[in-house]
């Protein structure tokens, strides 16, 4: 099936109210949006949508895993997502007008003439929103980090290196860092 029509959902032929749909995502839907921060996308995108007379509401679901690199360490991550968005999509006679005026990101428009919801730009969005900014070593059960320990020595050492090479002029503006 081809890559657009598989993420088209054709909402004219719908009677009013909720409708499901289900789509599983990995990492041949991201190969039309470039190199990606994470890999082994293995993600269930629930749909739920309340169709009406002049918009739709819709729900979706996002569950799954993808795997990540520690943003201290480097140590290989396996990222649970897990997350809901909602959209409004409104029906109205000039959608480009009024997605340009519309300040809420969650409202968008669409022709009333429009047969076919695109969904994979949602997708996307929704999944990469799904993915923590800081993605970081959990901690064990005594609440010390799993970073790797060998990284983090060599980057204090770095630290510390850089911190003695510092401008004495930058030293002297030190004390005033801990001033309240």
């Amino acid at each position: 099936m081809n890559f657009r029509r598989e993420f088209e959902i054709a909402f004219v032929g719908l009677k009013p109210g909720i409708h499901h749909f289900e789509h599983y995502i990995d990492d041949k839907f991201f190969a039309n949006y470039g190199i990606q921060d994470f890999s082994n996308c293995n993600t269930n995108i629930r749909l739920e949508l309340d169709k009406k007379s002049s918009f739709m509401l819709l729900k979706f679901d996002i569950d799954g895993t993808v795997d990540a690199h520690c943003d201290r360490c480097g140590n290989p991550l396996t990222i649970q997502l897990w997350d809901e968005f909602r959209v409004v999509v409104k029906l109205v006679d000039n959608p480009d007008e009024m997605n340009e005026q519309e300040e809420d990101p969650d409202v968008y428009y669409i022709s009333r003439g429009e047969s076919h919801l695109h969904l994979a730009d949602w997708i996307y969005e929704f999944i990469n929103l799904s993915i923590p900014l800081q993605k970081i070593c959990p901690s064990n059960e005594n609440g010390e980090s799993q970073c790797n320990k060998e990284v983090l020595a060599k980057l204090s050492q770095a630290e510390n290196a850089d911190n003695e090479k510092a401008n004495p002029m930058w030293k002297a503006l030190n004390k005033f860092k801990d001033f309240n």
